[in-house]
């Protein structure tokens, strides 16, 4: 983490000091500046509006917009809504664990990569559908996979 990133945390916990219930508005506003939650900011955000570090934990754990894992350079996340399960996203994203090596939530080791599960992005009509780094991919196929690698393992 950079000074100026911490600087601009700083800012907005100061900002955010008397307003009404801020723990969940920090912590979204943290992970914008962080890219995710890590502990040191956890325990931050617990010590400044005087919570439990279990608390900032809970919420981070419940809702899944939050990140406890710094993000890849690259994010992958595959569609697990209806129309894309229905037609064969399931295997997609199985067969992009099995080639990164990390379940669906988390980042290759050399945090190149970062896998998501998602829910409909609402491209159902080229479903299934994944998206990398925001690109749009229509009707992948368990066979598209390698291809989508291959574009991104050279980034």
């Amino acid at each position: 983490m950079s000074q100026e990133m911490d600087k601009q945390f700083d800012e907005i916990l100061e900002s955010l000091k008397d307003v009404p219930g801020p723990v969940m508005m920090a912590m979204q506003k943290a992970q914008d500046v962080y890219g995710y939650l890590p502990l040191e900011v956890q325990l931050k955000i617990a010590d400044y509006f005087g919570v439990p570090l279990a608390t900032v934990y809970g919420i981070a754990t419940f809702y899944s917009q939050f990140r406890l894992e710094q993000p890849g350079q690259i994010k992958i996340a595959v569609c697990l809504g209806t129309a894309c399960y229905v037609k064969g996203s399931g295997d997609v994203i199985a067969k992009f664990q099995r080639i990164l090596g990390v379940e669906p939530g988390h980042t290759t080791e050399d945090g190149r990569f970062t896998l998501e599960a998602t829910r409909c992005i609402g491209c159902c009509g080229l479903a299934p559908v994944l998206t990398v780094n925001g690109e749009v991919y229509g009707k992948v196929t368990e066979d598209s996979v390698d291809e989508i690698l291959a574009k991104y393992n050279n980034v």
